[in-house]
């Protein structure tokens, strides 16, 4: 159990402490929903602390459904805040190297009209780009120092949801945060001291690379302990948005900075994790067990009676709530969103003192859970060509569309508005279908022609350009944000676990860890493949689709074959 943050102890001590002992001829409070959960025979000497039923015969303790809410939004924000401090790479590249033919084709004319060599040479040097990247190989640097974070973000994301599973989250999310600002606002003070040395810039990039591999993993882990099953690809969408909230802001906030002084376009947002790894430090809760720290401090009253026991359903004990006795009683709810009309619905958290600890699941027991392997191949090519735009959207549309790096960023933000919606409708879909992997692959069958006809219709101007964008933001962003989030989740709590919730982080590495193989070949590839013309990248991104639609054949076939079509959260994969 983690200690209560101290942010939140704070705020906790605020609270009056409001108690009150129900007898057994008291009416039941109409503002709790447990009312018609817990037998009557149970509801005599329960205690009412700020609207929070403990029993002191047992270790149950009901946490507001607020803590969930700040959970929610919390853990939004600490991963939109990495995902603003990547973006600024990708709309600082225009401005790393511009135009160079143009300003040969001023230098011979301004020669011609002997013009003097010494403003020429200025001139020169300050439209042509940020030494090295003013060279005719700038593509190739460009693509290596991508290719350097994403190099270091894969390898160190199996290690990193190993080494979380073992250490408090919170803690370890802040340290990552903390760092990774660090290294972020190193990147932009290049630009400051004047430093054009390469390996300056590889050394950062893959040094926040390392760090950043902290986020992720900690913040599924975060929300899964939270959250239960119900609807989990909707809520999961919605949450998954940070992703794309994080590049729209990110575009925004380097876009202000580019022309005029791209250094603050990394230093702001590097600035921005710093300031949300200390609200992380002081505000995230890791798990609903860990505010029973509060609670056993405020509802002090009674005394400890040997009785009856409360525990979790087939282990999830931060799920659901099962009441034993000698009679042949159980009363079970589901948390969030539940599913079967027979289950009566929760508003609070519950919390159930677990009598063992479960360990940590190794990388090969994650790797043996029915899904896993195939989930974990297809989000490879998915991420590749969604971190293909990622990195290098920004530049194409300078290229195709003539834009200045500002405004080529600010529309780029539309590949991300449509990744919102796109994640959001794949979480619903599955949810009602109960099929998440013939949801990514029907997704990833559309998004193949979808990105052929953008690489077509983006030379008929900005109106086209505009839609197709929206359109292949959707069909790239949905299969990855719900692989990621609802499928991560939903093997991370696979019935092959036997309850064990610590093995959500390995698994999620494994796969988040698999899908950023991809995400790092794909700018690299970029970056080698555009050299021969867009095009090619382009049929790259393609090919990388119909591989991801190929690896989830097996499961598909499976979902199709299965004569139930309810949710995946409840109909797990079969053992190989």
């Amino acid at each position: 159990m983690a200690p209560v943050p101290p942010g939140v102890r704070l705020l906790v001590s605020f609270d009056r402490d409001q108690c009150l002992l129900l007898n057994k001829e008291e009416k039941w409070p109409s503002y709790l929903h447990l009312s018609t959960l817990i037998p009557n025979s149970l509801k005599k000497g329960l205690i009412l602390c700020s609207s929070r039923p403990h029993r002191p015969d047992t270790e149950l303790h009901i946490a507001p459904s607020r803590y969930r809410a700040l959970t929610f939004i919390l853990t939004f924000l600490l991963y939109t805040s990495f995902h603003l401090s990547r973006k600024p790479i990708s709309i600082v590249k225009s401005e790393l190297h511009k135009n160079c033919s143009a300003v040969s084709e001023a230098a011979i004319i301004a020669s011609s009209s002997s013009q003097q060599p010494s403003l020429l040479s200025l001139h020169t040097d300050v439209d042509c780009g940020w030494k090295p990247f003013d060279k005719s190989n700038y593509k190739q640097l460009l693509g290596a120092m991508d290719y350097s974070f994403l190099c270091a973000y894969a390898i160190g994301m199996y290690l990193s949801g190993i080494i979380g599973e073992r250490l408090p989250i919170r803690l370890y999310l802040t340290v990552g945060m903390l760092a990774s600002g660090v290294f972020t606002c190193l990147f932009g003070l290049g630009y400051i001291y004047n430093i054009h040395n390469l390996s300056f810039y590889i050394f950062v990039q893959v040094a926040n690379g390392l760090v950043q591999t902290t986020g992720w993993p900690s913040v599924v882990t975060c929300i899964g302990n939270w959250f239960g099953k119900g609807r989990r690809g909707l809520i999961m969408g919605l949450w998954n948005s940070h992703t794309s909230v994080g590049n729209i802001l990110g575009s925004l906030i380097a876009g202000y900075w580019v022309s005029s002084n791209w250094g603050m376009s990394f230093i702001v947002p590097g600035l921005i994790i710093i300031i949300m790894g200390v609200v992380c430090f002081l505000f995230l809760i890791e798990h609903p067990n860990d505010l029973k720290n509060i609670y056993t401090q405020n509802s002090s009253l009674g005394k400890t009676v040997p009785s009856k026991s409360w525990n979790g359903v087939n282990g999830h004990t931060e799920v659901y709530l099962q009441y034993k006795d000698n009679k042949n009683q159980s009363y079970d709810t589901e948390l969030l969103l539940p599913r079967e009309s027979e289950r009566i619905p929760m508003q609070p958290v519950v919390v159930v003192k677990s009598e063992s600890e479960p360990s940590a699941i190794s990388f090969m027991g994650a790797l043996r859970i029915p899904g896993v392997v195939e989930f974990s191949l297809c989000l490879l090519f998915a991420k590749l060509v969604s971190y293909t735009f990622l990195f290098w959207l920004p530049l194409y549309i300078t290229k195709a569309a003539h834009l200045d790096a500002k405004k080529a960023g600010d529309l780029s933000t539309l590949f991300d508005v449509g990744g919102i919606v796109g994640g959001v409708l794949a979480g619903v879909i599955s949810d009602k279908l109960g099929k998440r992997a013939t949801t990514c692959a029907v997704m990833l069958l559309l998004a193949a022609p979808t990105l052929y006809g953008f690489s077509m219709i983006s030379e008929f101007g900005l109106g086209p350009m505009i839609g197709m964008l929206l359109v292949c933001g959707g069909l790239v962003n949905g299969p990855y944000a719900l692989i990621t989030t609802a499928v991560s989740a939903d093997l991370g709590t696979h019935k092959s676990l036997k309850g064990n919730a610590r093995a959500l982080s390995t698994v999620t590495a494994i796969i988040d860890g698999t899908g950023s193989v991809g995400a790092a070949l794909g700018p690299l590839l970029a970056g080698l493949l555009s050299a021969g013309g867009w095009d090619q990248v382009f049929y790259m991104l393609m090919t990388a689709d119909f591989l991801a639609l190929l690896l989830l054949l097996r499961l598909v076939t499976k979902e199709l074959a299965s004569s139930k079509s309810h949710p995946i959260s409840t109909v797990e994969l079969k053992e190989h």
